[in-house]
């Protein structure tokens, strides 16, 4: 009887996480308009029900591949060279979407009288993110 319980109190506490994360998810994407705003960025208006497709999709296989414990069999250095670049893609246009929505950069650079180096403000924070990114995979990872 204890074990049942347990049982059903693990599941429950499980859906009610995957909601609350899931709830997140998906407030961040309508209330920040992220995926209407990555279109716009990449020029690609009458692209965005693609952007949604792959946002849904995307989930829904990683989802499976969680619960079902998938796993591939491939060359692992070029498969994980390709799936880091596109991943790394993601985040960073991700990033750059949740950026210009909540205008952080121009009231960074009004604040700090930087508005005539904004270029080179963000120039520097890409490097920084990408040198920072590949010391630590190739220094702490190995």
């Amino acid at each position: 009887m204890i074990s049942i319980c347990s049982t059903i109190f693990v599941v429950l506490l499980g859906l009610a996480g995957g909601l609350a994360v899931g709830s997140g998810l998906v407030a961040l994407l309508i209330v920040l308009d992220l995926i209407p705003r990555l279109a716009q960025v990449a020029n690609a208006y009458r692209m965005s029900i693609w952007f949604e497709t792959a946002v849904i999709c995307g989930s829904l296989y990683w989802t499976f591949a969680d619960f079902m414990n998938w796993k591939l069999s491939m060359p692992s250095g070029i498969f994980l060279s390709g799936a880091g670049l596109i991943d790394g893609m993601f985040v960073g246009m991700l990033a750059a979407a949740l950026t210009e929505v909540m205008n952080v950069l121009p009231i960074l650079a009004k604040r700090m009288n930087l508005s005539s180096y904004m270029v080179a403000l963000v120039m520097a924070m890409v490097l920084g993110k990408t040198l920072g990114s590949l010391f630590d995979w190739l220094v702490f990872q190995w």
